[in-house]
């Protein structure tokens, strides 16, 4: 019983009545009812579940059940906020765009104005020759 409470599991087994009777060598029934071994049966119960409501769970397994559940309740809780945030940023993405696509208009409509007016005339190309010497 107590290499069980301490969670020395054999292969298979679990921190429970079955596990304990098998390793005793005994039928499982004898821990019911009036039979011999009722009285163990209930120390075992009660043994375990101190064990489990001070926090110490013998049974890895049933260890790992509970923090595979509190681990999928924290990541229920984000994937709200993970959802809110992608669609935040895609928002901001189509704004973005946009906006660069009202630039973009923007500039193209002003270079053909500035291209229409006559006030605005185009600079010779830079020469390409030296006249000189460049000493």
């Amino acid at each position: 019983m107590d290499r069980l409470l301490r969670g020395e599991l054999p292969p298979g087994g679990k921190c429970d009545i079955k596990t304990l009777a098998r390793e005793a060598g005994v039928d499982r029934t004898a821990f019911y009812g009036t039979r011999p071994y009722s009285q163990l049966r209930a120390e075992f119960e009660r043994r375990r579940q101190a064990l489990q409501q001070t926090g110490d769970i013998p049974d890895p397994r049933e260890a790992q059940i509970v923090r595979l559940k509190a681990e999928s309740a924290k990541l229920r809780e984000r994937l709200p906020r993970s959802e809110q945030t992608i669609n935040e940023l895609m928002d901001f993405r189509a704004q973005a765009l946009a906006r660069l696509a009202a630039q973009h208009e923007e500039i193209v409509r002003l270079r053909e104005a500035a291209l229409g007016t006559s006030r605005v005339s185009r600079l010779p190309a830079p020469r390409t020759t030296v006249i000189g010497t460049c000493s």
